[in-house]
């Protein structure tokens, strides 16, 4: 769906909002707490000083790039899913790529047991962060213990001084089989209904964007759950081509775990008001691996424990909104 016929584009009213999983952005050190000894310079994947640098260095860049064709300017929202802490949120943002640039970031440790986390970066100059909180998700596995799984990043702001609601999720892995775990994330979907119900407890006809690696494509039974009340508009369904096109492969089919879905007012041409005007996925080739067997997939930083030097197993996705002044 794209509406720019309403009104010219230009780079000045573009505003780039992405997400981005920067596949297990770990510090070098060993916290006991968490399941980071692999990510050490002693550990299995000898992650030392180098490695981690280099990595940090490939992902400022690839976000500083996300929409700039179009907007000229860096992302004004960047949902990012795969983070340990506050230190490589501070090392990313001070990286050559990012550092003339004004992004502050809203993060909450999650009770990942691998200790991985959501976070959302924002550009000061465009966005004031009202409210934020981790959602948890309280889900158990097949055998009655907790799934101790990332929260959901709830943050409640102003973009250009329009007030809207993010949800950044990274719902709970396939690695015990699709179906098996299908539960688990209808729960998360659930979760975010719930709180959007909340919400328009005491706002009229608010905005929403829910972004994140939902580890589930767009026709999936929980993005099909969350679509259900018909508040939301989901751009990424038409990306999505298993054969050609997504944001992550495996065995060389593709899947469009990373999604960003809109509510509908942002098809509501309004003065002081963001606009939708398109969505993609952002599969530069610099992205790419340009040999071996994961060619023109997302270039990772390891396949099993052989080190590769890329930026992400995740292409980027991101919708661009056209401000009306």
């Amino acid at each position: 769906m794209n509406f720019s016929f309403f009104r010219r584009n230009t780079a000045s009213n573009l505003y780039t909002i992405a997400f981005y999983n920067l596949e297990n952005l770990f510090d070098t050190d060993d916290t006991p707490s968490k399941r980071d000894k692999d990510y050490t310079p002693s550990g299995l994947l000898r992650w030392g000083e180098k490695r981690y640098k280099t990595k940090v260095f490939k992902l400022a860049k690839t976000i500083a790039e996300i929409g700039r064709a179009t907007s000229q300017k860096v992302p004004v929202l960047v949902g990012i899913a795969e983070v340990e802490n506050k230190q490589v949120l501070n090392d990313l943002l001070r990286s050559t790529p990012l550092q003339a640039t004004d992004l502050g970031y809203v993060h909450y440790d999650s009770p990942d047991e691998r200790g991985i986390d959501t976070a959302l970066l924002y550009d000061k100059t465009h966005f004031e962060v009202l409210h934020s909180e981790p959602i948890a998700l309280h889900i158990l596995n097949l055998d009655g213990l907790r799934d101790y799984t990332r929260d959901i990043l709830y943050v409640h702001g102003k973009l250009n001084g329009e007030e809207i609601h993010i949800f950044v999720n990274h719902w709970p892995s396939r690695r015990d089989g699709a179906m098996e775990t299908d539960y688990k994330r209808i729960q998360a979907a659930e979760m975010i209904l719930e709180t959007m119900n909340q919400i328009k407890e005491s706002q009229e006809n608010p905005n929403y964007i829910v972004m994140g690696d939902f580890n589930d494509d767009p026709t999936s039974r929980s993005i099909s759950r969350l679509m259900e009340t018909n508040e939301l508009y989901n751009p990424m369904e038409k990306l999505h081509d298993p054969s050609r096109r997504g944001s992550t492969s495996y065995r060389h089919s593709w899947s469009l775990f990373d999604q960003i879905i809109v509510s509908h007012n942002f098809f509501e041409f309004a003065k002081g008001s963001h606009f939708f005007d398109h969505a993609n996925i952002f599969d530069e080739q610099f992205l790419k691996a340009y040999k071996g067997k994961y060619k023109g997939s997302p270039f990772r930083t390891y396949s099993g424990s052989n080190y590769l030097g890329g930026q992400s197993d995740h292409f980027p996705v991101y919708i661009q909104l056209k401000y009306h002044r």
